[in-house]
């Protein structure tokens, strides 16, 4: 399949939030041409951009997606509570089936928010798999051992499996958090990563209780006590990242490792607001991720971007704080780079062919003073128009073509927690 888009707006990501006018070609599933007006009658289809934008896919770098069956169903607590009194119990009642259709679901609000990729964390692997290769989304799948499940011998086999079942689909190592596994689990899993010379990501020090336990425990905060089992010699990350001491942020920056912040859930759950700020002077690498629709409830990158920065504009009590060009580096390149999807970062040529449009003939888009400020401070998912994932047109212009009805699994979705609720 070889697609033109013409009269388009593009943001490659390759320099900043600089803005050319061309087209761009796409043929199989890599970016083959991006420059001006080129003629050429051998494409199967051409789109009409009409000034619009053309963009890399934003990177959810931090999702639970099944928890779609979990939205707006338990509100309004804090996070152990909401964690361990309505989410786990809850969450013994999935199976396969009901994770493979509650994921189509969640990928569906992907599509609709400019999302291209996804870093998912949770359970029933092969059923996440079934659900984004039917769906044609790219997922990275994150493990999440704990006590309660899983295993360091399963992970190795995982990883090894996963990587080679679909160019859709990547497998990083994880488990859920220092406050669920063991240290002897944990010692394990460090083992691997050092034996496979691999990086791992984790929850780490979303809320205080979190952080002060687990010092009581071990003396030691979750950041310092995975670097002291050599947890993170090969890179990786924290999820959330909201209550980091000094010597967490050192450790952070010297092993190069990825902050992953998620201020709509940690809004929500009031966790806290992550030190953004403090990570960019740093250097510390920070992607944005939603989260799961448990704890959010919205899987919407544009709310993630505009909390981010009016979030720290606040805590730092200055108006210039995280400017909006970071914020879209950090939704886009740095999402895709914690994920190691290093071909689908930015827009050129050779690159994985991973392309949303922004609807600039919106009137929350115009007038036209800055465009990447406009999709951070403006944007919604109103001005997704088309995503494109792996070369192939998932959503586009209100229609999905992801290989099943949304009907379908919205009643699917509706059956599934009907079935939880009376069992």
């Amino acid at each position: 399949m070889k697609t033109r888009f013409y009269n388009a707006r593009i943001l490659t990501m390759t320099d900043g939030i600089n803005i050319m006018e061309g087209e761009l070609h796409v043929d199989a599933d890599k970016i083959v041409y991006i420059g001006n007006t080129k003629g050429d009658s051998s494409f199967d289809k051409e789109i009409d951009c009409k000034g619009n934008v053309l963009m890399p896919g934003f990177k959810n770098a931090h999702t639970h997606t099944a928890m779609t069956f979990l939205r707006s169903f338990a509100d309004d607590l804090p996070l152990q509570e909401w964690l361990f009194n309505r989410v786990f119990p809850m969450e013994a009642k999935l199976t396969p089936d009901r994770v493979y259709w509650l994921s189509r679901l969640g990928i569906l609000e992907y599509l609709t928010s400019g999302m291209t990729a996804n870093f998912d964390m949770y359970m029933k692997t092969e059923a996440i798999v079934s659900a984004s290769i039917d769906s044609g989304f790219r997922t990275v799948l994150c493990d999440s051992m704990n006590n309660f499940g899983g295993s360091v011998e399963q992970m190795e086999k995982d990883y090894d499996k996963y990587n080679a079942v679909d160019p859709l689909i990547s497998y990083h190592l994880g488990f859920h958090a220092e406050y669920t596994t063991s240290l002897e689990l944990m010692k394990q899993l460090s083992g691997l990563a050092n034996r496979r010379k691999l990086p791992v990501f984790v929850h780490n020090s979303e809320t205080r209780k979190e952080v002060d336990e687990c010092i009581e425990r071990y003396g030691k905060t979750p950041t310092e006590l995975l670097d002291s089992i050599g947890m993170y010699n090969y890179g990786g990350g924290g999820y959330h990242c909201v209550w980091m001491s000094e010597k967490d942020i050192e450790i952070f920056r010297d092993r190069k490792l990825f902050a992953v912040t998620n201020p709509g859930s940690n809004t929500k759950l009031a966790s806290g607001i992550a030190p953004i700020c403090r990570y960019l002077k740093e250097g510390i690498p920070v992607a944005i991720g939603t989260d799961g629709p448990a704890s959010n409830n919205c899987l919407d990158m544009f709310r993630e971007m505009f909390l981010v920065t009016g979030l720290q504009k606040i805590s730092e009590k200055d108006a210039e704080a995280c400017d909006a060009a970071e914020v879209l580096k950090m939704a886009c390149v740095n999402g895709a780079h914690a994920m190691r999807l290093y071909d689908c970062d930015v827009l050129a040529v050779g690159k994985k062919a991973d392309i949303i449009e922004i609807d600039l003939n919106q009137p929350n888009m115009q007038p036209l003073n800055n465009i990447a400020k406009n999709i951070v401070y403006s944007g919604s998912k109103q001005n997704v128009k088309r995503t494109m994932v792996n070369g192939k047109l998932l959503y586009e212009c209100g229609e999905f073509f992801v290989g099943e009805k949304p009907e379908i699994i919205y009643e699917k979705a509706n059956t599934i927690i009907k079935e939880m609720c009376n069992e």
